[in-house]
């Protein structure tokens, strides 16, 4: 389970980075980046 959270946290951050790198959806892209790396997060403190 560890290993496809941080698998999406990965996916999540390219696609932050490819919306900012386009300046699209700076709002939505900074969201996108919070809430796929919080998932890894959370899976590490209920391990």
């Amino acid at each position: 389970m560890q290993e496809k959270s941080f698998a999406f946290a990965v996916k999540m951050i390219k696609l932050y980075k490819f919306l900012t790198s386009r300046k699209q959806e700076l709002v939505i892209s900074k969201q996108i980046w919070k809430s796929g790396t919080l998932i890894g997060a959370n899976m590490g403190e209920a391990v």
